[in-house]
């Protein structure tokens, strides 16, 4: 699958501007890494490819074709968990998954749906009612809906919240495998969920693309801008961006990214979340 998103614009009837002049592509196989601050764009961006939205200005192509014009086919190839989804809390986990499976029209539904309560594991808890369920199992339950069927195309909205580090890194596995074969759409603010399993990357901020690549191109941008030092005066670290204060047998250890590193700061390697800050602190700045 291939999606090419032109000069894509969208302003809401309140007179927000969501997203301004977007334009990228994304193609199969890949699993791409979605970042930004909150209002940055981001769901906008999601509902908008999941035809939940008609944007405001530009275009949208699936396979070189408008996506208005086969949005009813193009449902059918797609796997979605917003932020926000409804469960049916007076349905087993097996009822829930039938009905999503008739929705989308899954052949061999009863194969399918084994299948994906396997893959997100929750056979223990397919008999019981969704309303029983703890919050990640709920959450469990709606990644499994959108992996139904194989779908060709799959946008996760935060798929990790409320889990458990264990079950965070079987799904970034999970993910990683299916992105394999399929184009996979990960937005979080989990960065290590990014720089664990994402061989691309967007970031979005004020409803643009502040940038586009591998994360490691962005990383590379941060060098030189990242340092730690002991904790000092506030008024000495005026124009650092703190990161992390860790606490050591020998005192409060800072962590922080700015444009100019004062002298007392020891320049070290960025991470990916190093980098995504300077990003965003360079772009506030400007």
């Amino acid at each position: 699958m291939q999606i090419e998103i032109s000069n894509l614009s969208m302003t809401y009837p309140s007179g927000k501007t969501a997203l301004e002049d977007m334009s990228l592509q994304m193609k199969s196989p890949s699993l791409i890494g979605l970042l930004g601050p909150n209002g940055a764009g981001k769901s906008t961006l999601m509902k908008l490819l999941v035809a939940a939205l008609l944007p405001t200005e530009g275009k949208i192509l699936v396979d070189g074709l408008p996506l208005e014009r086969q949005e009813q086919t193009f449902k059918a190839r797609l796997g979605y968990l917003p932020q926000s989804f409804g469960l049916f809390d007076e349905l087993t986990v097996w009822q829930f998954l039938d009905y999503m499976a008739a929705l989308k029209k899954i052949p061999h539904s009863r194969e399918a749906i084994a299948r994906a309560l396997g893959r997100t594991n929750l056979e223990d808890q397919q008999k019981a009612r969704i309303r029983t369920l703890s919050g990640g199992q709920r959450q469990r339950v709606g990644i499994a809906q959108a992996i139904l069927g194989n779908p060709e195309l799959l946008i996760f909205d935060e798929p990790t919240v409320g889990l458990d580090p264990e079950e965070r890194i079987s799904f970034r596995n999970l993910f990683s495998q299916i992105a394999q074969e399929r184009l996979v759409l990960l937005s979080t603010h989990i960065i290590e969920d990014i720089q664990s399993v994402c061989n691309q990357l967007l970031v979005i901020h004020e409803g643009q693309i502040r940038f586009s690549g591998v994360p490691g191109e962005l990383i590379a941008m941060a060098e030189g801008y990242v340092g730690v030092f002991r904790e000092r005066d506030p008024r000495q670290e005026a124009g650092l961006q703190i990161t992390s204060r860790i606490h050591t047998a020998e005192g409060v250890i800072c962590r922080a990214v700015a444009k100019n590193l004062p002298d007392f700061a020891k320049r070290v390697e960025p991470t990916l979340e190093d980098a995504y800050l300077y990003l965003i602190s360079r772009e506030v700045m400007s």
